[in-house]
Order: structure tokens, then C-alpha cells, then sequence
């Protein structure tokens, strides 16, 4: 359940989405509040769990991950066993860098990194033969089309 956010909320969380390595005292005087008061805040929108966590993003070319893909998994049969299954494989697989069960042709949809064709393919395979996949279609990310972006909270 979303929790109620004022301005100074929206203000916080807009800040932090754009440059989460901002300090408390450059925070605090962006939304105009104190230091203490900001991050009473902060603490209490991640307690909320609207702020799930703050992480740097990385450049995967500059990291060492040329390749990157889409992936579509279709398992054969829906059950919870089935997708708990996929779900451990997935998890395993520290070059799944994001991953959603969604609705449609295909039941799974994942981001994946690898360094070389090799690394792909032992992916797939883990996909298939461990995760229960009866299709799993691989779509190249050719180039990026907009950035992750902040959420639109205004």
C-alpha cells in the first residue's frame, strides 16, 4: 500500500532519484529543511519502503559485459512448484540483473549480462535444463533508448 507523500516527500525522493550520492547537508538544503529533519525523513520513507535502497549504477561496457539480452521464458506448465524452480535458477545466475514473471506469450522476462558468447550460453542453458524453460527466446539489446529514469512522482 503507498504510503502519503507531502512535498517535501516528493521533493526528498526526486533529489535522491537523480543523484543518490548527494550528502544529507546538500539534501537538507535542497528540499529546505534542516539536516536532522531530512534525514528523519529519509529514514522513515525507507522504513515505509518506498525507498527500497540506494545503489550505484554501473556502465555494463565499462564494467566488462558487452553482451546484453533480453530474455523470454515460457515454462510448460504454471504451478507453484514450476515457477518456484524457475525462480531459484534465476536467482542463482548473478548475470540475471533483473527479472519479472509477466502476463501473455511469455511467462518470464530477464535482463541479462555476459561477457563473451560463452557465458551467455551457460546461462541459457541453466535457464532451460535447471529453470524448467520449455522456450526461451533471446533478444540482443542493440543500443539503449532512454536511461532508466526517475519515477514521475509530480
Amino acid at each position: 500500500m503507498a504510503i502519503s507523500l507531502d512535498d517535501l516527500d516528493v521533493r526528498l525522493l526526486d533529489a535522491l532519484q537523480r543523484d543518490a550520492d548527494r550528502t544529507n547537508v546538500e539534501l537538507a538544503r535542497i528540499v529546505g529543511l534542516s539536516p536532522t529533519a531530512t534525514m528523519h525523513r529519509l529514514r522513515r520513507l525507507k522504513s515505509s519502503g518506498v525507498v527500497a535502497g540506494i545503489a550505484a549504477r554501473l556502465d555494463p561496457d565499462a564494467a566488462g559485459f558487452p553482451l546484453r539480452v533480453f530474455v523470454q521464458l515460457t515454462l510448460a506448465r504454471h504451478t507453484e512448484a514450476a515457477e518456484g524452480r524457475l525462480t531459484e535458477v534465476v536467482e542463482s545466475l548473478p548475470q540475471v540483473t533483473q527479472a519479472d514473471f509477466v502476463a501473455g506469450e511469455t511467462d518470464a522476462l530477464l535482463s541479462v549480462v555476459a561477457r563473451n558468447l560463452e557465458e551467455l550460453q551457460k546461462v541459457l542453458v541453466a535457464l532451460s535444463s535447471r529453470g524448467g524453460a520449455t522456450r526461451v527466446v533471446t533478444l540482443l539489446r542493440m543500443r539503449e533508448m532512454k536511461p532508466p529514469s526517475p519515477l514521475p512522482l509530480t
